[in-house]
């Protein structure tokens, strides 16, 4: 079994629910997938790490940090962080704060002393419906001078995000579609 069949698989066991749910968008839904039940688990985060890392060393940019909003792409940024140091090839991790620190630099941005000035950066998110919450993390990312470069999510829920993205100029790269995730293997 390939390492994305296996994700797939620990995905469907830890983080994927049928229910009636309120997302963070707002919306109400018929299924439910808390990424965190995954890339939190040590395979399933181990397994994240190794696939966002593939994606971030394949795309036709050099890309010198990995980061996303905290908290659902917290564990991600880490696991592919780790990765690429142990590939000897590493890249540093950054978190995008929900409110600004109350405090001392009140930077939105952890992570920036590793960054260099104005690079080429990957933004991370375990699960994508309208996209709201990524448009955050570009806009503060940008606004700190850093060039985004690649989106990647865990699961894309096919509700619009990959296309309100798309509409601002952003591709979304997904290890999971919906349709993905639920075909039968």
């Amino acid at each position: 079994m390939d390492d994305r069949q296996r994700l797939k698989e620990i995905i469907l066991a830890k983080s994927y629910r049928k229910g009636k749910f309120k997302l963070s968008s707002g919306r109400e839904s018929d299924f439910y997938i808390d990424g965190k039940q995954t890339t939190l688990s040590a395979e399933g985060g181990w397994l994240c790490g190794k696939l966002i890392f593939s994606m971030i060393k394949n795309h036709s940019e050099n890309i010198l940090a990995v980061g996303g909003m905290t908290l659902g792409a917290d564990p991600l940024v880490t696991a592919a962080s780790i990765v690429s140091y142990i590939e000897k090839q590493p890249i540093p991790a950054f978190i995008v704060r929900k409110e600004s620190k109350g405090h001392g630099t009140e930077a939105y941005i952890e992570g920036q002393k590793n960054m260099e000035p104005g690079c080429a950066v990957s933004l991370l998110e375990d699960v994508v419906t309208t996209g709201g919450t990524l448009f955050k993390v570009i806009e503060r990312v940008e606004a700190q001078g850093f060039k985004v470069v690649q989106i990647i999510t865990l699961v894309d829920r096919q509700e619009g995000g990959a296309e309100a993205l798309k509409e601002k100029g952003y591709t979304l790269e997904t290890i999971f579609t919906r349709e993905e995730l639920l075909a039968k293997s």
